[in-house]
């Protein structure tokens, strides 16, 4: 499938999240969510980390820079909505996941929560976010060699969340997805927009109504519609 080309960042132009999940059914790999602001602010190592791996659009702002550049049919498909059909697709094949990120408190209701709407869900291991020093890092790598979950997802934010996935990668091949603050919204610790907002692709907006101060980032949403209106991006 060729990638379209967003401010040096390349992005699968998926038309849907079945056509997504069947790409990487056939492909181990890192699932990177791209939006108007990583690429507004891309950087000569986001640039790399992006294109190296799997980049398909989780906002709205690359939906419609992908729409400029003639790929009317993609789609937004939210990470915090991705993860959780990759587990319906999965759970009934009886592969297996594990998971990094979080608080502690937060991965664990997480895990618990997913054993609950997922029965029979193999989960084979799971630890936070919080990785200390060389040793720990070293040690979850060792683990999750050690397990071989067929599925990882990894919310620590990016491009922190990245750069783990592929230094895993490379000792164990999988499905990676970077997930940000997913598990605080799963859990009900950090709340999403309304459904309406959602289906409006107004999420932004929404996020702005609860925290004015956003404000400033969202100034540079603006102007990365209009380099788009203007082919620029």
């Amino acid at each position: 499938m060729e990638r379209v080309s967003l401010n040096g960042v390349k992005v699968y132009p998926f038309t849907s999240t079945d056509e997504l999940l069947a790409y990487v059914s056939q492909r181990k790999g890192i699932l990177v969510a791209i939006n108007a602001e990583k690429i507004l602010h891309a950087t000569d190592q986001t640039r790399a980390i992006i294109n190296r791996n799997i980049g398909y659009c989780d906002g709205i702002g690359a939906v419609m820079a992908m729409r400029k550049h003639g790929y009317t049919n993609v789609v937004k498909i939210p990470g915090c909505e991705l993860w959780l059909r990759i587990i319906s697709k999965y759970v009934d094949e009886r592969r297996s996941f594990y998971l990094i990120g979080g608080k502690q408190e937060v991965i664990e209701e997480t895990v618990a929560r997913l054993r609950r709407d997922y029965p029979g869900i193999q989960i084979v291991g799971y630890r936070n976010g919080y990785i200390q020093n060389e040793e720990e890092r070293q040690a979850l790598i060792a683990d999750v060699v050690a397990r071989k979950p067929d599925v990882v997802f990894v919310a620590m934010g990016s491009p922190k969340q990245e750069l783990l996935m592929e230094e895993l990668l490379e000792r164990h091949p999988a499905i990676y997805q970077g997930l940000g603050g997913s598990f605080d919204v799963y859990t009900g610790h950090v709340r999403r927009a309304p459904a309406w907002w959602v289906r409006h692709n107004l999420e932004w907006a929404y996020r702005l109504v609860k925290e004015p101060v956003r404000i400033k980032r969202q100034i540079h949403l603006i102007r990365f519609l209009l380099l788009v209106r203007l082919g620029r991006i």
